[in-house]
């Protein structure tokens, strides 16, 4: 019988990118980061089927670039920074689709809700960087409704339009480390 190594791997901050879009007065888009993060993934060897995947961001890191409209996110409006500093998923299942497409499920908890989210990875494939180290590489996106995880401001313009949409897109660039 063949004994299959779990893998680990860690998320490399400095080549990961996690960013979300939301339309702001139906006729523009807000775009966003998280600047602190960090994330794992447990694997059968180099197999990313059926992986393992954690990763939390730290929600006071969110960025906008536009200070005051970062200080409204990080309140108790949206995030609640100071009661919940974490944003966590957790993979229930991770299916290969093709060669590079897979479907990720999991659990995102945002404030005291956690609820479950379907995403779309591409996988880019596995290189040794220049310095012997194992790289994977994928890109991730789906969407969420902001106001099933308890984010609930609003306001509506004078001709009823909704300042901040609910639906969040989120677009991911992540790479991967064996540790």
């Amino acid at each position: 019988m063949e004994t299959i190594v779990k893998t680990h791997w860690v998320i490399d901050p400095n080549h990961t990118e996690i960013m979300f879009r939301v339309k702001h007065l139906v006729i523009a888009t807000v775009t966003g980061r998280f600047d602190s993060f960090e994330g794992a993934a447990y694997t059968n060897g180099e197999d990313f089927s059926g992986a393992s995947i954690e990763f939390s961001a730290d929600v006071k890191s969110i960025n906008t670039n536009q200070t005051d409209r970062d200080n409204h996110l990080r309140s108790s409006d949206f995030f609640d920074a100071l009661n919940f500093p974490k944003m966590i998923f957790r993979s229930t299942s991770l299916t290969k689709v093709s060669d590079s497409k897979y479907k990720m499920s999991g659990n995102l908890t945002i404030r005291t809700t956690t609820k479950p989210i379907d995403l779309d990875v591409e996988y880019s494939g596995i290189v040794k960087d220049p310095f012997g180290n194992t790289k994977a590489g994928f890109e991730i996106s789906g969407k969420i409704n902001r106001k099933e995880y308890g984010l609930m401001w609003h306001a509506v313009t004078e001709t009823g339009g909704l300042v901040a949409a609910d639906e969040v897109k989120l677009q991911i660039n992540v790479e991967l480390m064996k540790a």
